[in-house]
């Protein structure tokens, strides 16, 4: 589309918006030409042949004329539209099943056998029906006779039926649903909506294809069929499936020299990706685009090719994986786990279940304002976080990695240690390749938020760092390895109260307490999933204070209730 004349385009938007004395006009241009007949009135569809010259693509205007025939030939585009209303009381008959199952009648008597014993079953049963009309209007017909009609001199008259094979099913028949054993009928409306749904979609999709094959003159190159949101009423099961079900439809009966239409889908379930093959997705993101002429920005969208997409090889410590180990895990991950990653405003990656069972509740304690947001939240443990950094900024979406430092002997990185001891080192390999191989604990601790902050601000990594907190009347210091353990440190009245437990007494010295703590929940008897639940369980009375979120993890929650709070830029999204 092409605006046909800029000036006067501009003349009648002047005349209907004027420029008011602040200089603002009551309406945008585009609020001018939704209003009806503008859009038309001043943009015409153009065609060009483009020609690759040695010095780029080269456009020659055709004729409007030559331009569809040209297109045509190359292209049939089908729509089966997300809004069928085949359960609408007020719908009309075109979305009934039944007037779906006529249309693909009709194209079946375009087959001339068909054709044939159609015209045969409906011409016995206009002869019977002839036959029945007579009988019953012949009292008629001579009470009209009485009346000097017809007279001698006119000719006589006879009702006849008429049916035709397309008007008897299109006008007469409906879709009922049978029972196998007790062969009970019930009329169409009595059945499910992904039921007529899945019918639906399958009548009109294998429509749209013969439609296509049978085109004996001039048929496109290619066809198109686009289905818009499928998994409407549909169970995840079925949704799962839909892709081969739909596929199996088109193939089915057809032989293997005939073409292939090509189906594009558009959807919001992950159910649905799940039986796509990665490199066939295609990513929609909204952004905003910056107008260099006018320094104005507008909503947009970019589209990104998962064909395109290449992760890096990893190389950190012990670890090594190639491009394609690291592509053909995500290609894993993302379909065992019904990820809905693709969908969501900003994903965070936690270490386990402990992380992700009191992840809910820690954003409604520390940053409230990502309950609003659509969040995806992934469990990938302390070794694959980073698998999925190249991913994440690829489809530009921002993300949280929280994990644990596991400190760990820097003589034995099997056995793990206070994170407070001298030379202990990290054992996490995410937190090593997000921070350029840096292991010393100390060092770790001691970076600064901003040393956080990632991948231009796309990326924010969060493990625990060294506490102050006062214990028995004075500050001490406390650092801690796991989730578990900072929980502890930083919600120790709830457990020396007894609201909470790790299954041991709570000492009242401090070092004391320090390597209690640290003991027990590295011990193979502690129960993580269970200490979770308790804490999810606790409910405070009014002398016992609610469990605070520890440190670490609300900082990483606020960055990113922050950042997503944030207009998109196109620069970013494009990281």
């Amino acid at each position: 589309m092409e605006v046909e004349d800029a000036a006067e385009l501009w003349t009648k938007y002047d005349q209907a918006f004027p420029v008011q004395e602040d200089g603002q006009r009551k309406r945008k241009l585009v609020d001018f030409l939704a209003l009806e007949g503008n859009l038309k009135a001043h943009f015409k569809t153009r065609y060009y042949s483009l020609e690759n010259s040695g010095a780029g693509i080269v456009p020659t205007p055709l004729d409007p004329n030559e331009g569809r025939k040209t297109l045509r030939s190359l292209l049939r585009v089908d729509f089966v539209d997300a809004q069928r209303n085949i359960d609408d009381e007020n719908a009309t008959r075109s979305n009934k099943l039944s007037e779906a199952f006529a249309a693909y009648y009709q194209r079946n008597l375009e087959q001339a056998e068909a054709a044939e014993e159609a015209v045969a079953v409906i011409e016995e049963n206009n002869q019977n029906l002839t036959a029945h009309y007579y009988q019953h209007f012949q009292p008629l017909m001579g009470i009209i006779a009485d009346l000097g009609l017809p007279s001698h001199n006119d000719r006589a008259m006879k009702i006849v039926s008429t049916l035709s094979s397309e008007v008897a099913l299109r006008g007469s028949a409906e879709l009922f649903y049978v029972d196998a054993t007790s062969s009970h009928e019930l009329p169409e409306a009595y059945n499910g909506l992904g039921f007529k749904n899945l019918v639906f979609m399958a009548i009109q999709i294998d429509n749209f294809y013969k439609q296509w094959l049978a085109t004996d003159e001039n048929r496109p190159l290619c066809q198109m069929i686009f289905i818009e949101e499928p998994e409407v009423h549909l169970h995840a099961q079925v949704q799962q499936t839909f892709i081969k079900q739909m596929w199996k439809v088109l193939t089915q009966g057809a032989g293997d020299a005939e073409p292939r239409p090509q189906l594009t889908v558009t959807t919001h379930s992950s159910h649905v990706l799940d039986a796509v093959d990665f490199s066939k997705i295609r990513y929609f993101r909204r952004v905003e685009l910056d107008d260099e002429a006018t320094g104005n920005t507008y909503p947009g969208s970019i589209v990104k090719s998962l064909k395109d997409f290449q992760p890096d090889a990893i190389n950190v410590g012990d670890l090594e994986v190639s491009v394609d180990e690291a592509l053909a895990f995500l290609k894993k991950f993302l379909r065992l786990t019904h990820c809905d990653l693709f969908f969501a405003d900003a994903a965070i990656l936690v270490e386990g279940a402990v992380e992700k069972l009191l992840l809910p509740k820690m954003i409604d304690l520390a940053a409230g304002g990502l309950n609003t947001k659509y969040i995806t939240i992934l469990e990938v443990g302390g070794a694959y976080s980073m698998r999925f950094a190249k991913l994440l900024e690829f489809l530009g979406i921002p993300y949280l990695v929280i994990t644990d430092i596991d400190s760990v002997d820097p003589n034995n990185n099997r056995k793990g240690c206070k994170a407070t001891d001298a030379g202990a080192v990290t054992s996490n390999a995410s937190i090593k390749y997000f921070f350029d191989g840096s292991a010393l604990v100390s060092d770790l601790t001691a970076k600064a938020d901003a040393d956080h902050i990632q991948a231009d601000n796309m990326r924010f990594v969060s493990y625990q760092k060294k506490i102050e907190i006062e214990y028995g009347g004075a500050v001490h210091g406390f650092h801690g390895r796991t989730l578990e353990e900072v929980f502890v440190y930083e919600n120790h009245g709830l457990f020396s109260s007894g609201a909470l437990s790790i299954g041991k007494d709570i000492p009242a010295d401090a070092t004391e307490f320090h390597q209690v703590v640290w003991e027990r929940i590295k011990s193979s008897t502690f129960k993580k999933t269970e200490f979770a639940m308790d804490v999810l369980a606790h409910e405070p009375d009014d002398d016992d204070a609610s469990w605070v979120v520890p440190e670490y993890v609300a900082v990483g929650l606020r960055w990113l209730e922050g950042r997503v709070g944030d207009q998109p830029v196109a620069g970013e999204q494009n990281a």
